[in-house]
């Protein structure tokens, strides 16, 4: 008895769901080292940043208390993007018996496509953190030297470009903990992660791991480790395309984000006008940045 091409598409589906559903979950997820996941149901996000209050004043006996405000300082838009795509057994495969072989390889094929995909784009919020070209709910790209505030421009980028060393990221988390909020007040904010490219992991290894300091012939104590100033260490990103530019992620909240609108979603039918067999995946998500202080930079030397 002959096979339609629905009853076909019905028997295959089961089995390439789960073999697609195991290469894309086994595609190691970079991008939850840099970003804070949160779910949507809109099809776009914006978060505000507000002013908060400048330091209480003394109130004298008898007198009114002080009031301030709050004020809008800027919005941060995520728009959520629709990121498909689709692969067709033909006819002829079908009648030749070859759609299985065809359809295992393409399947897993299509989980590394969605898999690689998504890191590509986590990356390039990094990838364009220098890039004026990319800009934030400031006007700023998310790394720079002049981010406006109520209490002066404040930097998240070393103010001279270095490449990663003992000295460049001493600085780093010095200028990290002389983070103050748009009204001038400190946060005490830390560096808690640093992520490199992977032409970095060396560099870094030694920096982060040498109980005294690298490169020199004197006793004195690599200060970075011993205080544990990066407390979870350094991760290494494989889709940073800037051999030198390294990063520190803060502990500063609602800094760099990623939006899940719609988990990844497969589906398979037969096409009358071509006789075909179709599989597609598809899923909704953003990737962005709302506070600045969520991140410190360099572009390298």
């Amino acid at each position: 008895m002959a096979i339609s091409r629905q009853q076909l598409a019905k028997e295959l589906e089961p089995g390439l769901n789960a073999l697609f559903g195991l290469e894309y979950q086994g595609y190691e997820n970079q991008h939850l080292e840099i970003f804070d996941v949160e779910n949507s149901d809109r099809a776009f996000e914006e978060e505000v940043m507000l002013s908060g209050f400048a330091n209480a004043s003394v109130k004298a006996e008898g007198s009114g208390v002080a009031f301030d405000t709050a004020n809008e300082s800027f919005t941060s838009r995520y728009t959520h993007e629709t990121v498909a795509l689709a692969f067709a057994i033909t006819e002829e495969a079908i009648e030749d018996n070859l759609y299985d072989t065809i359809a295992t390889r393409y399947t897993k094929a299509l989980a590394r496509s969605m898999a690689n995909t998504k890191q590509i784009k986590g990356a390039n919020v990094l990838n364009n953190a220098f890039s004026s070209s990319f800009l934030g709910g400031d006007d700023k790209e998310l790394c720079a030297t002049d981010h406006p505030s109520q209490s002066g421009n404040q930097r998240n980028e070393l103010s001279t470009a270095s490449d990663l060393s003992e000295t460049s990221i001493e600085q780093a988390l010095i200028d990290i903990a002389a983070f103050t909020d748009e009204r001038g007040l400190k946060i005490a904010a830390r560096g808690v992660k640093m992520i490199i490219p992977s032409a970095l992991q060396f560099t870094a290894e030694r920096i982060m791991k040498s109980p005294a300091r690298v490169g020199t012939s004197d006793n004195d104590l690599n200060a970075i480790a011993s205080k544990g100033m990066i407390p979870q260490g350094y991760v290494v990103n494989n889709y940073l395309t800037d051999d030198d530019a390294f990063f520190i992620k803060t502990d500063v909240p609602n800094g760099l984000k990623m939006f899940n609108r719609a988990a990844i979603k497969t589906a398979m039918e037969g096409d009358f006008e071509t006789g075909n067999v179709r599989y597609k995946a598809r899923e909704r998500y953003s990737f962005g940045f709302s506070d600045w202080r969520g991140i410190f930079g360099s572009p390298g030397a």
